[in-house]
């Protein structure tokens, strides 16, 4: 006799980030020049590292694995989830918002929201991550 087995819940369909129009990057420059950032969600601050090319997010992420407060890659490979005792990304206070449905790019990767859920993807290698009440994920 056979039991019928549990699905997981497929992850929602990403937004399509690069579909939004871009965001003017030098209204988001800090650390003089070395990163694009922005605010968030309540509370995270997003960052894409011009300098090494890696992006991320730290904060109070909601419903992120094991209760993480950062996720972050790379230039390539896919994001992970961290606990830190200290923001990661904290050196830039009071980042200013992005605002719903524009993104902000670096090279290869563009972060965005969609008023609900923040998502970064990199294109070269189709790997990111979602932070959204409804469940945080990484991709790729």
């Amino acid at each position: 006799v056979g039991v019928p087995g549990i699905a997981a819940a497929d992850p929602p369909p990403l937004p399509n980030i690069n579909a939004f129009p871009s965001a003017r990057p030098s209204d988001y420059s800090v650390m003089d020049g070395a990163w694009y950032a922005f605010g968030a969600l309540d509370g995270v601050t997003c960052v894409l590292d011009k300098q090494s090319g890696g992006y991320g997010c730290s904060g109070p992420i909601p419903a992120a694995p094991g209760g993480a407060n950062v996720v972050s890659a790379g230039a390539s490979g896919k994001p992970g989830f961290a606990n830190a005792a200290r923001t990661l990304y904290g050196v830039v206070e009071d980042a200013k918002a992005l605002p719903p449905n524009p993104r902000l790019t670096f090279r290869t990767v563009s972060c965005g929201t969609d008023g609900f859920a923040t998502t970064c993807v990199n294109s070269a290698d189709q790997s990111g991550f979602v932070l959204s009440p409804d469940g945080s994920y990484t991709f790729g």
